[in-house]
């Protein structure tokens, strides 16, 4: 073997041998990088949720292609659209706060079941609409997106509270990961497949395979098990149900930081509502570059969502979330700085990887610290404040971009991102330092005080 560039030429001694880096005895196996299936392997629960929210996920991209496009073809009017958009907002964020206090205090199979079988209703009525002879009437549509919008949310927030029950607690990122996954897929081909069944059959066809693909998720969750509520709050009265949900997620050292953060990003690291002016305005391109970019961050995130093995072995996980959020800020940042399509695109889809990392962890984090008898307040809390601080993000940037222009907004929303990670991250050591907890009996020392209807319910349980 000839010698190397720069050897002697003579065998190296004992005492010559240079230290073999770690990374060469014990490489990284790609293997452990990619996303973790145990979940769908070892449990059959998670395997009807994951499969069922999926379908479902293409059932509403396919109708959020076809409901503005009906709305605009209806009237030609962008503030129309704009209005079905928020009629379906209010009614989610109304939806959920009655699917958190129902998923704590009955059977969370029933309120799936009643959310996925309202759909069937809801999607119907508007493919009813729609192949009826002459104009549809735009009434129906304002209410269907109300009806869908309240009662779809008691699916989405009963599963929520179910789901961390289907897998052990270690098995919680990967969890997240799986169910961010699904939602990658749904938001990158859902909108393309649907506006390709409009070409080709009609809006009318549209609505119909929404309708039947809701009917096949409703069929599905119906064999899941029961599963019922922890009978800790069923007799509580609604009040008390609602303050006792209401200071856990405020006042917790972990959940309240992470609602915070969580509202952070999309208050200042949402630039979607910009792409269309900064498109046009900095990048000099059309449609065609504008779709591009929608698309971006969705392809970021499911490269995140495919590479998230290695989240449930980490061990810093507040850390690791703080600094996905930060990546968030950085991307946005940089997006505002391009003037080249393709640094564009890059920035948004490093922003989508970001998001789907801070989601998985987050996720993990959120349940393994709510315990089980609040997870349908808890997670009510966090969908409402997604439905409320998306539209709050849209109106924030969308504001500073008349006053300083579309890049100089996005270049703000971006710093002003970073320096509140900053700041979070020095007034809340609980998030910095938190962790998965694999122990449920952590969880009694971990938040706040018990509310005092609670801690009598249980002082009785352990007399008896």
């Amino acid at each position: 073997m000839e010698p190397s560039c720069g050897s002697t030429g003579r065998a190296p001694g004992p005492d010559t041998h240079a230290p073999v880096p770690a990374f060469v005895k014990d490489p990284v196996k790609l293997s452990t990088l990619m996303v973790d299936i145990g979940p769908l392997r070892t449990s059959r629960e998670f395997r009807i949720v994951f499969v069922a929210r999926l379908v479902s996920i293409f059932g509403l991209g396919f109708a959020a292609v076809a409901l503005p496009m009906q709305v605009y073809q209806l009237t030609g009017s962008s503030l129309a659209v704009a209005t079905v958009h928020t009629t379906s907002a209010v009614s989610v964020l109304t939806g959920t706060i009655v699917a958190g206090m129902l998923a704590d205090r009955g059977d969370r199979r029933r309120l799936i079941v009643i959310g996925r079988a309202s759909a069937v209703i809801g999607f119907g009525a508007l493919a009813v609409n729609t192949l009826t002879p002459g104009e549809p009437w735009l009434w129906v549509i304002y209410a269907a997106a109300a009806f869908n919008g309240f009662f779809g949310s008691f699916s989405a927030v009963a599963l929520q509270a179910a789901a961390p029950g289907f897998v052990p607690r270690d098995k919680l990122p990967a969890a997240g990961a799986l169910l961010a996954l699904n939602g990658e897929l749904g938001s990158v081909l859902a909108p393309a497949l649907g506006g390709g069944i409009i070409a080709l059959w009609g809006m009318g066809t549209n609505f119909v395979i929404t309708a039947l693909l809701s009917l096949f998720t409703t069929l599905l969750v119906w064999r899941l098990p029961r599963l019922d509520a922890p009978e800790d709050g069923r007799q509580q009265s609604i009040a008390t149900a609602l303050r006792e949900g209401g200071r856990f997620a405020i006042g917790h050292r972990v959940v309240g930081p992470l609602l915070l953060l969580g509202l952070v990003q999309m208050l200042f690291a949402a630039p979607q509502v910009l792409i269309n002016e900064f498109t046009d305005k900095v990048l000099g391109g059309g449609p065609g570059l504008v779709g591009l970019l929608y698309t971006a961050p969705a392809v970021g995130a499911l490269l995140g969502s495919l590479t998230s093995g290695w989240a449930g072995r980490a061990h810093r996980t507040g850390a690791l979330l703080l600094t996905a959020v930060t990546l968030c800020g950085l991307a946005v940042l940089g997006l505002g700085a391009s003037t080249w399509a393709p640094f564009a695109f890059m920035f948004l889809a490093f922003l989508g990887f970001g998001q789907v990392v801070e989601e998985i962890l987050r996720y993990a984090l959120l349940q393994s610290h709510t315990p089980d008898r609040l997870r349908g307040r808890v997670n009510a809390v966090w969908t409402a404040q997604s439905t409320v601080g998306g539209s709050a993000g849209a109106l924030t940037l969308g504001g500073l971009a008349p006053l300083i222009g579309a890049a100089g907004a996005l270049m703000a929303g971006g710093a002003l991102t970073i320096v509140s990670v900053g700041a979070l991250a020095v007034a809340f050591a609980g998030l910095r330092t938190a962790r998965v907890l694999r122990d449920p009996e952590t969880l009694a020392s971990d938040g706040p005080p018990v509310a005092d209807a609670d801690r009598t319910t249980r002082t009785d349980k352990e007399k008896k």
